[in-house]
């Protein structure tokens, strides 16, 4: 009898890990934890592939090149957990890349709980969904970063009230890029939705429904200047404001980055049925030479603004 119970307990282990969610692809091992399946790639290239489910997780990447990516987009759902009492996933490796995964549910006492926080390299996501938080993604980071969001939709994220300072569907500085296409903007619950640091910034085929939104302020906010292009969006501004001077603001903070020649063109712009009346479309604090083409203006928006 004992001779058969060592080879039986063997099995089981292996048995069990290859149950696992969370699958490093390029070597076929599974895991329990999504920390352990970050550990394994370490600082090499790999991809997670992550079953359908909900998860209490969250991670820490500090190296490497690493995707994460759901089996299924939108039916691996992560919610509440936060590492570094930060975000789901807190991102510092070479890059990152986040694909079809669902954040929800993110709150923590500075104000700032995110799906994600990215800290250092470049960041791409896609097909991916933040619901409910303080945040969607939150970064700062001083280096010539490139960031991309696209397919993704924020909803039901901000905050200007649970804390010193304001939150945002998305915050993003860097000294690089940021591009954000084909993702859509809602109900947002406090702050701005898309506020951006940086000194080039792509930002089309997008929509902002602020409809149902609740103490927002501004659709787009380029708080130090920006050059580069924000073309064929669409913009809803609601009645639930905080803010309703503007919608898409330039340099009202500082005018760290150049803004000449930023195209602003193509877009569509509404206010919904009881919205306060006369924001600007464009707000502009730089006095820099904008290259505002033709936008297409809903009935009391004023299409430009110095400040």
């Amino acid at each position: 009898m004992r001779r058969l119970l060592l080879p039986l307990v063997m099995l089981a282990a292996p048995a069990m890990a290859a149950n696992g969610p969370f699958t490093v692809v390029e070597t076929g091992r599974h895991f329990g934890a999504l920390q352990d399946a970050v550990r394994a790639i370490g600082g090499g290239t790999g991809t997670i592939l992550i079953a359908p489910g909900t998860y209490r997780q969250c991670a820490v990447q500090q190296a490497g090149r690493v995707t994460f990516r759901a089996a299924e987009p939108g039916t691996a759902i992560f919610e509440q957990e936060v590492c570094e009492d930060k975000a789901a996933l807190v991102l510092r490796g070479t890059a990152s890349r986040v694909e079809g995964l669902v954040f929800r549910g993110y709150s923590v006492a500075d104000g700032n709980g995110a799906g994600i926080r990215i800290e250092a390299g470049d960041l791409d996501v896609a097909d991916a969904t933040f619901l409910d938080s303080q945040e969607g993604i939150l970064g700062n980071v001083a280096s010539a970063q490139r960031i991309t969001i696209d397919r993704s939709t924020f909803s039901g994220l901000g905050q200007c009230d649970q804390a010193p300072n304001c939150a945002h569907s998305v915050y993003l500085g860097n000294q690089g890029s940021v591009t954000v296409t084909h993702s859509r903007f809602e109900r947002g619950t406090g702050g701005h939705y898309l506020k951006l640091r940086s000194p080039l910034v792509t930002i089309t085929d997008n929509s902002f429904d602020d409809t149902a939104g609740a103490k927002t302020n501004y659709m787009i906010d380029l708080s130090e200047g920006a050059t580069g292009l924000i073309a064929r969006n669409t913009f809803v501004q609601g009645r639930g404001k905080e803010n309703a001077s503007a919608l898409i603001v330039v340099a009202a903070e500082a005018q760290t980055y150049p803004s000449a020649g930023l195209k602003i063109v193509g877009n569509d712009a509404r206010l919904a049925p009881g919205a306060p009346p006369k924001p600007a479309f464009v707000a502009d604090y730089s006095h820099a030479r904008l290259a505002l083409g033709a936008n297409a203006l809903g009935a009391g928006i004023t299409p430009f603004e110095a400040r």
